[in-house]
C-alpha cells in the first residue's frame, strides 16, 4: 500500500483548523487508500531554513532537516491541510518545503483549505505555484471550507457536510490514481 503523508500547516498557539486536519486523517484512514502519516508542522518545529548548502546538494548537517527529509521521502502522496493568513498559506508551510528539495519531485499533491469566505482557495493558489517550483504533481481539484468554525461541535471535533465528505472522498481517489500512475512510470 502507498503511504500518503497529510501535512498540517498552522502553528500558530491557538489555531483553529486542527479538527480539520484531525478529520482529513481520519477520513483517509477509513478510505483504505493509502497507509497514512500525519505530520504537523508545530511538532515537527523546524526552524527558519538553517541548512549551510542549498536543499538540492541534500547535504544536511542539521538532525531536524535529516528527520524531516526521512518524512517526506517515505511518501508516496502528500495531502497540504492549510489555513489562509492573508491571502497565504502559512510561513511554516513554506518553511517546510523549502527546507527540501528533490525529496518533493514527482510525488502527487493534495491541498484542503480553510478559512472565511474563500475557504483558503487563495492560499491553495499560492501553494499550487510553490509545490510546482519543487517539481509535485498537485491536483486542480481541492477541498476548500469555508467558514469552517461552523462545522466544529462543542467537543471540538469538525462534522463535515456532505460536500466536504464528497470533496475530500473525490480528493483521496485522484491522488490514490495518480501515486498508481506515478509508480507505473
Amino acid at each position: 500500500m502507498k503511504k500518503l503523508l497529510i501535512i498540517y500547516g498552522s502553528t500558530r498557539p491557538n489555531r483553529g483548523g486542527l479538527p480539520v486536519a484531525e478529520w482529513v486523517v481520519q477520513e483517509a484512514e477509513s478510505a483504505e487508500l493509502f497507509a497514512v502519516a500525519f505530520a504537523d508542522l508545530k511538532t515537527v518545529n523546524l526552524p527558519l531554513l538553517d541548512e549551510p548548502d542549498h536543499p538540492a546538494q541534500q547535504k544536511y548537517t542539521k538532525e531536524h532537516t535529516k528527520q524531516w527529509s526521512q518524512t517526506v521521502t517515505a511518501a508516496d502522496a502528500i495531502l497540504f491541510v492549510t489555513p489562509e493568513y492573508d491571502y497565504f498559506p502559512p510561513a511554516a508551510i513554506v518553511n517546510a518545503i523549502q527546507f527540501l528539495a528533490k525529496e518533493w519531485a514527482g510525488k502527487p499533491a493534495g491541498i484542503v483549505s480553510y478559512g472565511g469566505v474563500s475557504g483558503g482557495l487563495r492560499s491553495t493558489q499560492a501553494l499550487r505555484l510553490l509545490l510546482s517550483g519543487v517539481g509535485t504533481l498537485t491536483l486542480s481539484a481541492s477541498v476548500p471550507i469555508a467558514f469552517y468554525n461552523q462545522y466544529i461541535n462543542d467537543q471540538g471535533v469538525l462534522e463535515a457536510n456532505e460536500a466536504m465528505k464528497k470533496g475530500l472522498t473525490a480528493l483521496l481517489t485522484e491522488l490514490q490514481k495518480m501515486t498508481e500512475l506515478v509508480a507505473k512510470s
